[in-house]
């Protein structure tokens, strides 16, 4: 059996091999008994493979396979495309065989002509998405559609034609070169891409062309390299190109398809251009107020060039300001800014001449030949003269004061002067702010500072205090100054224990033994330090229960001398102590140490302190004392609530009848007729005028205040006559004046009287009187009763201390 696969193809070879094969096929045919499909690999196009067994008189299996069909691209006609043919020697043209295809595209694109095996493409096809299709063929028998020859596989494969235009991909082109480059400088690299088929004709092969951007640049046409085609191309002249690169296949030739893109080529910046002034010389005015670091002057450089290039250097090559001024380059302007470095002062300079330099910072040397990078100019700067304040010769003194001084010493001098030409007198003053207290005053002609109060340096050791320095021409014009005034120290303090000290005394103590370590201080502060001595006073030196020993540090230690100490005995000991400073004159002060005795557990911490605690410990317990404290308690609060309860009780809406309206007294924060008056709320003198005239002054019991004043003592009222004169006197004129107010209103005429019934309740002349009172209990209260206790209580042994 023989399968035979032609087809026709436009192509001249194609043409010769397929006439060939319709030639040999006859041939073929008559010398072989039949054909198939071989299984070994398909030989290459336009080959053949013939095979013969047995002599001369047999006829051998034979086979001729094409493995591989071509079909054209693009196929634009309306019948399908014929691509080639198929059969077998097995088809004797009968009818019985058929033909089927598979594989790529089988059915879809390609078909075959079942009872022919002639194979078509129905659809155009692009080689640029597929380039060819495998596909499978077989001859079956019709009736029982079983296989007469082996399934055999073939290629498609699709011919290219120049249907694809070339395409820049990374464009358009954005591209730098520097300015003044050599002629040839790449510039850049363009790449044109064609989905043709390269390994076919010329379809695939570019040639890139210049449309615009001549004479300027150009390019090499085989590889895309764009050049600098110009020598001395300037970038302050032009600084932008646009370049359009065309790029042709099939080389360039005639129907050849072509693609383009465009190239920007930036040049950049070289130093090529010298700096220089706009001028050759400036002229500026400026304040002679002006502060230190100021810019008084800008001087405007030109140059062509930009960025690192155009960066400029100054200096003061000449002039009589080399030391008063200084110039640098504005960091985004570039120009030279002329800056204050000291003072200025009209009436010493009135104007300046310098002479700058401006240079490039980066010069390339390749352009050194085109001249000088650096320009001069020359600059005048006029001072004009303002009226200035007064300036002191020291903006901030120093002084010392001793707090023993006396108002009036002087502390020290402050002077200052007119800078300005006419020299106006100066008037000092103080801030008052900084000094509130009023400690100082100034000479407000010589500016001598002195004291005007007594200086405590314990209270304010350093002053800081501003002075006022004006122009008796010009008061607007002010100066001031900082004066530190420290207040040095003198021993006008005495020492003091460090601390309130709240010392225990166990029961349990041994002689010896050491109850306490006490310190001192002293608002002072030698320059030498602090010494203290410490020691008992005369009258305590001698007692048999305590002693002193000064540790030679600026503490001392309290020790017993004997044991045995009882609560039931006595439960404290004071103990006058003795502390002298190291000053000149030494100060001393007595310093009353209070001990208590108490019980203390055998770690020696107290446990129960004082006589009270002893008894309580002795008769009740611990519940039984809350006990007694939460009845208590709850009494007090019953009497706060009934209290309350009578309080609110509201008063009748309606007076009775019999009550007298006048006694409906307003008080107005009057303190009533003095201390003498012990009946100020009796109203006989105001109700019943005319019964008191009768009665001669005594007074009726039915107009008496039934509710007693807290005032009266139980010795006889004195005689109000005085008081009952007073007011029936003001009585009278309140009468008579038409625009006083009804007799029946009280008025307050700020008598108080002559003395007082309930006596003095000062406690100054306490000390002089003799009082049954017991004050012994005010030293079972701690130590924050220690002072009413030393000044009223009484020791049961008679004693401070124990002897």
């Amino acid at each position: 059996m023989c399968i035979v696969m032609m087809r026709l193809n436009c192509s001249p070879m194609w043409s010769v091999v397929s006439l060939l094969t319709l030639l040999l096929l006859p041939l073929w045919e008559m010398g072989c008994s039949g054909l198939s499909f071989n299984s070994v690999p398909l030989p290459p196009v336009g080959t053949y493979q013939r095979s013969c067994e047995g002599g001369a008189h047999h006829r051998q299996r034979r086979s001729w396979v094409w493995n591989q069909f071509f079909v054209l691209e693009e196929y634009t006609g309306d019948e399908p495309l014929y691509v080639g043919k198929l059969h077998s020697d097995v088809d004797k043209g009968e009818g019985q065989v058929k033909y089927v295809l598979n594989g790529q595209g089988a059915t879809s694109i390609f078909t075959i002509d079942e009872n022919t095996g002639d194979i078509h493409a129905t659809k155009r096809l692009d080689r640029e998405e597929q380039a060819y299709y495998t596909l499978r063929a077989q001859a079956r028998n019709r009736e029982n559609n079983l296989p007469v020859e082996p399934e055999s596989e073939f290629v498609i494969k699709v011919q290219d034609i120049n249907d694809n235009e070339p395409k820049f991909l990374n464009g358009p082109y954005s591209a730098r070169v520097p300015e003044m480059s050599p002629v040839g400088t790449s510039v850049v690299t363009v790449v044109a891409t064609d989905a043709d088929d390269p390994t076919y004709g010329n379809s695939a092969r570019v040639i890139y062309s210049i449309l615009e951007g001549q004479p300027y640049f150009s390019v090499e046409p085989k590889t895309g390299v764009v050049k600098t085609a110009l020598p001395n191309m300037d970038r302050e002249a032009r600084d932008q190109y646009l370049l359009v690169i065309q790029a042709k296949d099939m080389v360039g030739q005639m129907g050849g398809l072509s693609g383009t893109t465009s190239v920007m080529v930036t040049l950049t910046d070289v130093n090529d251009n010298p700096p220089h002034f706009s001028r050759k010389s400036y002229q500026f005015s400026m304040s002679e107020s002006l502060p230190v670091a100021s810019v008084v002057a800008k001087i405007k450089t030109l140059d062509s060039d930009v960025g690192p290039n155009a960066e400029m250097e100054y200096r003061i090559v000449d002039g009589d300001g080399l030391g008063l001024f200084r110039i640098t380059p504005d960091r985004d302007t570039q120009e030279g800014l002329i800056t204050l470095q000291k003072g200025l002062d009209f009436e010493t300079k009135s104007s300046y001449t310098l002479r700058v330099e401006v240079s490039n910072r980066n010069i390339d040397l390749r352009f050194l030949s085109l001249g000088p990078f650096s320009d001069t100019a020359t600059v005048r700067l006029i001072v004009e003269n303002v009226d200035e304040p007064p300036v002191f010769s020291l903006p901030l003194s120093k002084m010392l004061i001793s707090e023993a001084a006396k108002v009036g010493t002087t502390i020290g001098t402050v002077s200052a002067h007119d800078p300005d030409s006419t020299n106006s007198p100066i008037r000092y003053s103080i801030d008052r702010n900084t000094d509130l207290e009023r400690f100082f005053n100034i000479d407000a002609t010589t500016g001598v500072i002195s004291t005007a109060k007594p200086l405590d340096r314990e209270v304010n050791a350093i002053h800081n205090v501003t002075i006022f320095a004006m122009e008796s021409l010009h008061p607007l014009q002010v100066g001031k100054c900082i004066i530190l005034i420290t207040v040095t120290d003198i021993n006008d303090n005495a020492p003091v224990f460090a601390i309130e000290y709240e010392t225990y005394l166990c029961e349990s103590a041994r002689p010896g033994q050491v109850i306490e370590t006490i310190s001192a201080m002293d608002r002072d502060e030698p320059q030498s330090g602090h010494r203290f001595f410490f020691s008992l006073t005369a009258e305590a030196a001698g007692n048999l229960n305590f002693t002193l020993r000064d540790n030679k540090d600026n503490t001392a230690s309290v020790l017993t001398m004997r044991g045995g100490f009882q609560r039931h005995d006595q439960t404290m000991y004071r103990l006058p102590v003795l502390i002298m400073d190291g000053g000149s004159p030494a100060l001393s002060s007595t310093n009353t140490l209070s001990i208590r005795v108490c019980d203390c557990d055998p770690d020696g911490a107290p446990q129960s302190c004082g006589s009270e605690a002893s008894m309580l410990s002795a008769g009740l317990s611990t519940g039984a004392l809350i006990a007694i404290l939460a009845c208590i308690l709850t009494l007090l609060v019953l009497v706060l609530l009934i209290v309350t309860m009578r309080r609110r009780k509201k008063e009748p809406l309606i007076l009775d009848e019999e009550r007298d309206v006048r006694e409906n007294i307003v008080r107005y924060d009057d303190e009533g007729g003095g201390e003498e008056d012990t009946e100020a709320f009796d109203m006989v003198a105001l109700r019943n005028l005319k019964l008191v005239r009768e009665s001669g002054g005594k007074t009726r019991r039915d107009v008496t205040p039934e509710v007693p004043s807290l005032f009266l003592s139980s010795r006889p009222p004195p005689d109000n006559g005085i008081f009952r004169d007073f007011i029936w006197d003001r009585l009278k004129e309140a009468d008579v004046d038409a625009s006083a107010p009804p007799y029946d209103s009280l008025q307050t005429y700020a008598f108080e009287g002559s003395g007082s019934a309930a006596e003095s309740l000062s406690s100054l002349d306490s000390l002089s009187t003799d009082s049954e009172q017991n004050y012994d209990y005010l030293s079972d209260w701690g130590p924050r009763f220690k002072k009413l206790a030393d000044l009223y209580g009484h020791s049961d042994d008679g004693n401070l201390f124990a002897s």
